[in-house]
């Protein structure tokens, strides 16, 4: 009722808008363009990221204010989704009912969830917390975690299809279907699937 396509949709748009403005950031003057500006007429300036970006915009904007707290926030609800469908389980443990399929999907699919905002702060965590000793500490940062961390950033982006395709039959066949039409130019099937707006108590078609 209330994650509707239009609002869906809405809230994808303002998250891509909000992230194009954060980006932005920057340009409106938080970088080392005065820094570079002294540098360049006595020598090369190396083209690196850090030689571009202030490290406190780093720490203090994008990880404590961009990072940390939607992180923190994340985990707050998924642990109560949690708790709210093992409380709905446990009142269905004794009786066999389309209710308990319906929250168990649900257990599933926010499992998936929770799995791709834990890989997230895996894979994002490392470099963030190189990034505030850098700022601290400079002679403190070993360039190899660093170049590790930067990796590990890179990898969350090839990391999240894989948990959808392997947790999600929708999302892997969708996956399969897309790879097929690519690559091997074959026409897409169209497959049906049920939808996941079980109604408790009343009978599920299992030949969907």
């Amino acid at each position: 009722i209330i994650v509707t396509n239009r609002r869906a949709y809405v809230a994808v748009c303002l998250c891509w808008i909000l992230s194009f403005l954060t980006g932005l950031v920057p340009m409106t003057g938080w970088n080392n363009y005065d820094a570079l500006g002294n540098l360049s007429s006595s020598r090369e300036i190396v083209c690196e990221f850090t030689s571009v970006i202030r490290m406190d915009y780093m720490v203090y904007f994008n990880f404590f204010v961009c990072v940390v707290p939607p992180l923190l926030i994340m985990m707050c609800l998924y642990g109560e989704i949690f708790r709210v469908i093992r409380k709905q389980l446990n009142r269905r443990a004794e009786a066999t009912c389309d209710g308990e399929k319906y929250f168990r999907k649900e257990l599933k699919l926010a499992k998936s969830l929770a799995l791709v905002v834990f890989l997230f702060a895996v894979c994002w965590l490392p470099i963030h917390i190189m990034n505030c000793i850098t700022l601290f500490c400079p002679e403190c940062t070993p360039q190899f975690a660093s170049k590790v961390g930067i990796f590990m950033s890179h990898v969350n982006s090839a990391l999240n299809p894989l948990v959808y395709a392997f947790r999600m039959k929708q999302f892997r066949a969708t996956l399969i279907q897309i790879i097929r039409r690519c690559m091997a130019c074959k026409p897409i099937e169209a497959t049906v699937y049920p939808t996941s707006t079980v109604v408790p108590n009343e009978r599920v078609d299992e030949n969907l």
